[in-house]
């Protein structure tokens, strides 16, 4: 039997650990032996079968008194001791840290490393020294997973000959077609409300159409730092009563396929999940041609979305107002969305993983 180790720092919801997760359950289903391995437990985590071990490989905090030096070693150390004791064929790692920490503490052992990277690379290893770790660094993996072409153009050809492109599987509640859903008039958008997302640029934007269509209403789910910022911009744009912010919800799809409009303002993004999910439903969307090329690999700008420059709440408004007031261009849109998006099929991408790790 097979056994692979999956690498990231905790289990919490989040795009990436849904995508690990996803990949977990497959390969059990598969008859792979499968090990989690993660830093420390957080709330809110993905639920696993009880059948695939947890690993946590963070040392106690006992162990972490000296320096920054003997406190990576400690680590170093915990970390090469679940390799050897658990002997797994492959190490898939996700994110930042945990694929340079894979590479380094499974040097010299049996198996194979294969390192992904979720984000825009020059944002998930920040500063000058972590870029050029992981430009060196990845040069030992045995394999590096990458969402977008756009993301390779930071690493040195030698990484980039290693390089392969998979996709996010799409969340299954999204592939139940909703095509006699009655519409509401709102605009939706999905995600945590932090900076990166830019939900003020989608209140700017949505402050400029307001009056040109008063039944229209936002609806940002998610929850984060920047609620209190959000909620004092609707209150100084005179928004209360067309813009909600309810937080976190457990049956986003069901509420999504009522809406008119998808809006994705991102400063930067791997491969968005949210904007997958709502094109599968059949949504118009409107995104931000964010780094590192994820949207622009979903959207064919005017076909199946539309694509605008980042931090452009004009040319957000605008293509709100191109869908609003073309009903054909609108069906268009959804109907050309969810045709592109069912691509993305769990079982179709989770076997596009399992062949390429096998292939290794």
């Amino acid at each position: 039997m097979k056994r692979i180790a999956l690498f990231i720092s905790s289990f919490q919801k989040g795009g990436s650990e849904r995508v690990m997760a996803g990949l977990a359950v497959y390969f059990h289903e598969q008859k792979y032996d499968v090990i989690l391995v993660t830093q420390y437990k957080k709330e809110t985590e993905y639920n696993l079968p009880p059948e695939i071990r947890r690993v946590y490989s963070e040392p106690d905090e006992s162990l972490l008194t000296g320096g920054r030096i003997k406190n990576f070693w400690v680590r170093y150390k915990a970390l090469r001791d679940i390799w050897k004791a658990y002997k797994p064929d492959v190490i898939l790692s996700f994110l930042g840290k945990n694929n340079l920490m894979a590479i380094l503490t499974a040097a010299i052992l049996p198996p194979k490393v294969v390192v992904s990277v979720r984000g825009e690379p020059s944002m998930e290893y920040k500063g000058k020294l972590m870029q050029m770790l992981a430009r060196i660094t990845f040069r030992f993996a045995r394999g590096v997973v990458l969402q977008t072409a756009r993301q390779a153009e930071f690493f040195p050809k030698a990484v980039q000959k290693k390089s392969v492109i998979l996709h996010n599987p799409l969340n299954a509640q999204f592939l139940i077609r909703k095509d006699g859903e009655k519409k509401q008039d709102f605009i939706a958008s999905v995600g945590y409300l932090d900076d990166n997302k830019n939900h003020t640029m989608l209140l700017h934007a949505f402050g400029k159409i307001a009056e040109e269509y008063p039944t229209m209403q936002l609806v940002i789910y998610g929850e984060g730092e920047m609620r209190p910022k959000l909620e004092a911009l609707i209150r100084e744009k005179k928004l209360e009563d067309r813009v909600q912010l309810p937080g976190r919800v457990d049956n986003v799809a069901e509420k999504l396929c009522r809406a008119r409009i998808f809006a994705l303002t991102s400063n930067t993004e791997g491969m968005p999940n949210a904007l997958m999910e709502a094109m599968a439903l059949g949504l118009p969307v409107v995104s931000t041609d964010c780094p590192c090329g994820g949207p622009a690999e979903l959207i064919q700008n005017g076909v199946n979305g539309i694509l605008i420059p980042v931090g452009d709440a004009y040319a957000l408004a605008d293509a709100f107002r191109k869908i609003l007031e073309d009903n054909e261009f609108e069906k268009k849109l959804g109907e050309n969305a969810q045709q592109s998006a069912w691509r993305l099929a769990p079982d179709c991408v989770y076997r596009e993983w399992e062949d390429y790790l096998n292939r290794l």
